[in-house]
C-alpha cells in the first residue's frame, strides 16, 4: 500500500473524493507511477501531480485509470465531471478582491448563483482550451522543425522528403520508408529506437519509423507523416490486439519489439 502525501487543505470535497478514488485504484493495480504512465500514455510526473492534488487529471486520464485498474469508467467519469466543475469554480473565486469586500457581495442573490457558476466555468474552460491549442501548435512546429533538420543531417541514412503543402493549418512532412532487415529485426531507415515511449500528439522521426513498421505489419496508420494522431493510435491498438499485447494505444518497448520482428500481413 502506497504512503500518500496529505492532500492540500483547500481542495473541494468533490475534488478530494475523486483523487482519493484514483489513489485507491492505483494501489489496487499494484503499478508504480512509471508503469502507470506506460499503460495510460500520461507521464509519471503528470500522475504525481494528479494524485497529489496539484492539478486536475483530464477526462481521458481518468478513463485510462479506470480501464487499467478494472473499475467502472462511467461512475468514475461522473465523479470527474463534478470535480472539474468544482475545480473551475475554485480557480475563478481567486479573482475576487479581498481588500474591497464591498465590491462584490459575499452572498449574491440565489437566482444569480447558478449563472455566476456557469459563467466562471465557461470562462475558465475557454481559457484552458485556448492555452492548450496554442501549446500543441507550438509543440508541433518545433518538433517538425527538429525532424526536418535531423533528416537532412542524416543524409545517406534517410531519404530526402518533400514537405506537404503549407496552409492555414500545420501540415506535416511526408516520409519515405526504407525497409530492411538486420539481425532479425526490421528497420525503416528513420530511427533505430526499441524502447522510446510514443503516444498522442508526439511528432518526429521515431513516430514516422513506427508508422512505417505498422504499415508493414498490415495495420496501416494512414500517411507516414511523423504525427501520432488518431489514425496512428487505432493502428497501434489493432497491432497490439493481433499480437496479444496490452491494448493501450501507446508504443512501448513490447510494442516496438513486436513491430521490429513482425511478419508482413
Amino acid at each position: 500500500m502506497s504512503r500518500w502525501k496529505e492532500l492540500p487543505a483547500e481542495l473541494h470535497p468533490h475534488v478530494r473524493q475523486l483523487i482519493v478514488r484514483l489513489r485507491r485504484l492505483k494501489d489496487r493495480s499494484e503499478l508504480s507511477t512509471r508503469q502507470l504512465a506506460a499503460k495510460t500514455g500520461y507521464s509519471a510526473k503528470s500522475w504525481q501531480r494528479y494524485l497529489n492534488g496539484r492539478s486536475l487529471p483530464p477526462r481521458e486520464a481518468v478513463e485510462a485509470m479506470a480501464r487499467v485498474a478494472g473499475d467502472d469508467p462511467p461512475r468514475l467519469l461522473v465523479m470527474h465531471e463534478i470535480a472539474a466543475q468544482r475545480w473551475a469554480e475554485g480557480r475563478a473565486v481567486t479573482t475576487d478582491d479581498p481588500e474591497n469586500p464591498s465590491a462584490t457581495p459575499a452572498h449574491p442573490p440565489a437566482e444569480q448563483q447558478p449563472f455566476r457558476r456557469h459563467l466562471r466555468a465557461a470562462v475558465t474552460a475557454g481559457a484552458v482550451v485556448t492555452v492548450l491549442s496554442v501549446s500543441v501548435a507550438l509543440l508541433l512546429a518545433v518538433r517538425l522543425t527538429e525532424a526536418r533538420a535531423q533528416l537532412a543531417h542524416n543524409g545517406g541514412d534517410a531519404v530526402t522528403t518533400t514537405p506537404a503543402t503549407v496552409s492555414a493549418s500545420l501540415v506535416p512532412v511526408i516520409y519515405t520508408c526504407r525497409l530492411e532487415q538486420r539481425d532479425g529485426r526490421w528497420y525503416a531507415g528513420l530511427s533505430r529506437t526499441t524502447d522510446l515511449l510514443l503516444s498522442n500528439t508526439q511528432v518526429g522521426l521515431e513516430v514516422a519509423e513506427a508508422q512505417c513498421l505498422l504499415q508493414r505489419a498490415g495495420t496501416a496508420p494512414g500517411e507516414i507523416d511523423g504525427v501520432f494522431g488518431p489514425k496512428t493510435r487505432r493502428a497501434v491498438e489493432r497491432m497490439q490486439k493481433q499480437n496479444g499485447l496490452i491494448v493501450n494505444g501507446v508504443i512501448d518497448p513490447p510494442t516496438w519489439q513486436a513491430l521490429r520482428s513482425a511478419d508482413a500481413k
